[in-house]
């Protein structure tokens, strides 16, 4: 299993962003060994958010061969037409490397600004994507594992990006099972579609007390109970994390997107170097 990263795009703690800041955690993350970069994409939200798109666009440049991805972008918020475009012209500046994820989103706000009726999302997204599919590039969809979401992921995509704080590891297996089933009925062969996982907020700690506070925080920011979250994403220790991740591979999942909520280069690389050893290794701490 490869792991990506996101873009750290929320303002989480109010500091906002310095100049070339973005640019920076693209080079730690190249340099670490991250395969993929990735942004999500939100009109509004319970903090500042910066755009997907030009924040991609930003890093090309210090991104080396990491592929770039949408995880995911908007297309009825956006428009289709300008969406392809947009990603259209990061393929070709990158060298190749895009890669477009997109969903329905999830957000009312969104959509009332963009004025939309968010009850109609499902129908609109799905003539978005198939204006997207004429463009001829790769489009992975993102759903949190319904059987309609994933129907519509073995008919129209190119591959599926789960959501983790959404779904545990067992959930996702599950899904990818019955996405397996799908894939099958739609004449596709499931062996070697790919299969991503987002949104996997991360913070390694020996603190307990850092650990509950992020969890509690993040929870309050997502609308999820702490104890929901905790078997999802990886906030505390690093062999509890690397049994989180390490079950997400057994799931089937093939990449994996962290999202560190602070200090994000101390975890790009704590994590390489203190979870993804145990996680490869099969190691699990006592009492797992």
């Amino acid at each position: 299993m490869r792991l990506g990263v996101h873009l750290p795009l929320i303002d989480f703690d109010g500091r906002g962003w310095r100049p070339g800041e973005l640019g920076a955690f693209a080079r730690t993350a190249r340099d670490l060994g991250y395969t993929a970069i990735g942004a999500n994409d939100h009109l509004v939200f319970q903090r500042p958010w910066l755009d997907a798109i030009v924040a991609l666009a930003s890093v090309v440049e210090h991104s080396g061969d990491m592929r770039l991805a949408t995880t995911v972008a908007l297309p009825v918020v956006r428009g289709p037409a300008a969406l392809a475009k947009a990603a259209i012209a990061l393929d070709v500046l990158s060298g190749g490397r895009m890669i477009l994820g997109v969903g329905p989103g999830s957000s009312v706000q969104d959509y009332a600004l963009a004025g939309l009726d968010f009850s109609e999302r499902w129908s609109l997204f799905d003539d978005a994507v198939r204006t997207l599919r004429t463009y001829d590039k790769p489009l992975w969809i993102g759903s949190w594992g319904s059987d309609a979401g994933l129907r519509r992921v073995a008919r129209l995509g190119d591959g599926w990006l789960a959501s983790a704080y959404n779904a545990s590891p067992a959930q996702i297996a599950a899904a990818r099972v019955r996405l397996g089933t799908a894939l099958r009925e739609a004449g596709r062969d499931p062996d070697g579609f790919p299969c991503a996982l987002a949104t996997m907020w991360t913070y390694v700690t020996d603190c307990d007390q850092q650990r509950e506070e992020h969890l509690s925080a993040l929870g309050r920011i997502l609308n999820r109970s702490p104890d929901q979250l905790r078997e999802r994403v990886l906030i505390g220790t690093a062999p509890d994390c690397a049994v989180t991740l390490r079950a997400c591979a057994e799931a089937g999942i093939d990449q994996v997107f962290v999202w560190p909520l602070a200090d994000p280069h101390e975890q790009l690389e704590r994590l390489m170097r203190d979870v993804v050893p145990l996680a490869t290794a099969g190691s699990r701490p006592p009492g797992s």
